[in-house]
């Protein structure tokens, strides 16, 4: 009897203590809290972690040069083909830079990224895990098609190849920053206007002509208003063309010996196809610039060729014509 006592009073003594902890458990509702907070936390963790996925994953339908095209809403790894200069103005290091092998790169723009060469496999651009590629006049639609196995690409519309601020806006939009793509085009546009100016009251309209030293073969490239490197230094800063410039249909034309006389313009703007001025390969061509004919054209009399850096020279990109324009406000007004 009194074994069977003990063991209903241990019995009773356990379900004390379980009571007890239970009591003791429901008194400390700051624990309680604690607990709970932290599946709160945990659980809006994984929210944003999904959240950031879904974002990553996003897509939207455009129409480029070729037709409809998808493209992430939200693109973080880009490539601009041709086209780096854009996304540098709009806060956008890409992931690669182009390159050619007889241009070099754009070191204008300062990219401390990995080369790409236009000239090689487009599959090389495969090991960079891309979200978007973007390119521009230089694709047609198989090197687009291309392009397109590796990632999602958009090939700029060719009708606004002219116009930088189409460019730069279309850009912007495309990668998801229009809100900063219109600041870029409007800081552009008011040091546009004011260029405008100040080269008018300058120089009023005594003739301009853009030349370029082609390296290869010793030969002078004379620049027509269509010219997309150039072209805008006429449309947009209002420059008067020289008379063969503004007849010109092609972007440029080789200036034959005999015709380097006829090349009267009061300005000369003059840059090397590549390298700079400096540079012990272009030697040679550089004798071009000694011949008699070359030293007897009035802007050569005048000491008005301005002899420019080639690499921003040679593109149409906005932050390119941005840099131009500090080159002839500099050359060009007291």
């Amino acid at each position: 009897m009194a074994s069977w006592s003990n063991s209903i009073k241990g019995w009773g003594i356990a379900v004390l203590v379980t009571v007890l902890l239970i009591t003791g458990c429901s008194a400390n509702p700051g624990a309680q809290e604690e607990q709970a907070q932290t599946l709160v936390t945990e659980n809006a963790a994984s929210g944003d972690i999904a959240s950031e996925t879904n974002q990553e994953t996003e897509t939207r339908v455009v129409q480029d040069e070729f037709g409809d095209v998808t493209i992430p809403v939200h693109p973080q790894r880009i490539a601009g083909i041709y086209v780096e200069d854009y996304l540098k103005a709009l806060d956008i290091t890409p992931v690669v830079q182009w390159y050619n092998p007889m241009w070099g790169v754009q070191e204008y723009l300062d990219l401390d990224v990995p080369q790409f060469d236009t000239t090689g496999s487009i599959e090389a651009l495969l090991q960079y895990d891309l979200d978007l590629i973007i390119v521009d006049g230089g694709v047609d639609m198989e090197k687009y098609e291309m392009y397109s196995k590796v990632a999602p690409t958009y090939r700029l519309p060719e009708d606004i190849l002219q116009d930088s601020n189409q460019i730069l806006t279309t850009i912007a939009d495309v990668v998801g920053k229009p809100d900063k793509g219109k600041e870029v085009v409007a800081a552009y546009e008011a040091k546009i206007a004011d260029a405008k100016a100040k080269l008018k009251e300058a120089v009023g309209g005594e003739t301009v002509a853009v030349v370029r030293l082609n390296i290869s073969d010793n030969t002078l490239a004379l620049f027509g208003i269509k010219n997309r490197f150039t072209g805008f230094i006429y449309s947009e800063l209002g420059l008067t063309p020289h008379p063969l410039v503004s007849k010109m249909e092609e972007y440029q034309e080789i200036l034959s010996e005999e015709g380097i006389p006829e090349l009267d313009a009061d300005h000369i703007i003059l840059f090397p196809s590549n390298g700079d001025w400096s540079s012990p390969e272009n030697k040679e061509a550089l004798k071009v610039l000694d011949s008699k004919l070359w030293k007897s054209l009035p802007a050569v009399k005048n000491n008005q060729v301005y002899m420019m850096e080639r690499s921003y020279w040679q593109s149409g990109a906005i932050t390119a014509n941005s840099m131009k324009i500090d080159d002839l406000l500099q050359k060009m007004t007291p």
